[in-house]
């Protein structure tokens, strides 16, 4: 029995690994046509009664106004193209927030938001931040720069059905993404981690100093080479 047990969580953790490398090479060359959470929230539309709903026009890297780019970066991962993954002093500096907060903050890089919102599902536990951190490694390894960025900013959800800068653009601005201002740019970013309850059009008192912070990150990282 111990051998046929062994055999059987073998026989996982190879399918598993095999999958897993399957789809990060795979979404190197192939866009994501959907994620889990996209889909969770479709059902929790139907669930509350409201259509499905999944807004999401993909476009290329060099389609994004440079402007986005760089408000991502600003927001939420200035050292972007110099780690590898993990930036381990935003990671210390969050735990230890969190050991004197009872409101949780994330120390959570650009390339882990990419493997948790392209490959895993919603949710908080040990498990699930260790299978993040090994696909965050998977597309470390596979991916470049350019590509974590250009999934990033087409599947990160932006509103209610909303996913994607090029959707939220439209939505917020009635306008491309690839023309973006630097305000606007860092009034979308501003939302990135609360968009289902933030607006970029009616931002608080708090989002428009979160903005002016983003903009003024903005001019001090200048143009960003990929």
């Amino acid at each position: 029995m111990p051998k046929l047990i062994f055999r059987i969580f073998k026989l996982i953790f190879i399918l598993f690994f095999g999958l897993s490398l399957l789809g990060v090479i795979g979404y190197r060359f192939i866009n994501p046509p959907f994620t889990w959470l996209m889909i969770e929230r479709g059902f929790q539309r139907k669930s509350a009664g409201k259509e499905w709903k999944i807004d999401k026009k993909w476009k290329d890297f060099d389609e994004i106004s440079d402007n986005m780019k760089r408000a991502a970066v600003a927001a939420e991962d200035q050292t972007f193209l110099e780690h590898h993954g993990f930036d381990f002093n935003a990671i210390e500096k969050a735990i230890e927030k969190n050991s004197h907060s009872k409101k949780l903050i994330g120390g959570s890089t650009i390339s882990q938001q990419v493997a948790k919102n392209v490959f895993l599902w919603e949710g908080r536990s040990i498990l699930r931040k260790g299978i993040e951190a090994y696909f965050t490694i998977l597309i470390e390894t596979f991916w470049s720069k350019k590509r974590i960025m250009e999934v990033y900013l087409n599947e990160i959800e932006m509103g209610d059905g909303i996913y994607g800068v090029e959707a939220a653009s439209q939505a917020y601005f009635h306008k491309p993404a690839s023309d973006l201002t630097r305000q606007e740019a860092a009034a979308i970013a501003v939302i990135f981690p609360s968009p289902l309850k933030w607006s970029a059009t009616n931002p608080t008192k708090y989002l428009r100093h979160r903005q002016y912070l983003i903009m003024k990150n903005m001019k001090r990282l200048g143009p960003l080479d990929f």
